[in-house]
């Protein structure tokens, strides 16, 4: 099934305080230190700490905040460029580009257990 161009310009629209852990399990981008957007492969969570691996086979160990640099750094789109080795999709980076993050609307993304 092929995406067409109409799907990319949607605007998606999350809550901008949710946690970091809900966030990443949505988007699957992780924003390193340098400013590189990396692909998620795995996220292994144990308690309020969690064991990201990229694609390209690197790993993360992170908290679970929603105030932290990652989670700023992916509500404000703080980013140089994107890993070459993970190969982030067009489409992907499209589509976080259109997403918007509201204090006041969206999606809280709450898991179905919630």
């Amino acid at each position: 099934m092929k995406k067409t161009d109409n799907s990319a310009n949607i605007k998606r629209f999350y809550r901008k305080r949710t946690e970091l852990f809900r966030l990443i399990d949505k988007i699957r981008i992780w924003p390193s230190r340098k400013g590189v957007l990396h692909g998620i492969r795995s996220v292994d969570k144990r308690g309020d700490m969690a064991i990201i691996t990229t694609h390209c086979n690197e790993t993360f160990t992170i908290r679970n905040s929603r105030n932290s640099r990652a989670a700023r750094w992916l509500r404000n789109k703080w980013f140089s460029s994107a890993c070459s080795v993970c190969r982030v999709p067009d489409w992907k980076m499209e589509k976080y580009a259109s997403t918007r993050f509201k204090r006041h609307y969206g999606s809280f993304l709450m898991n179905k257990s919630d």
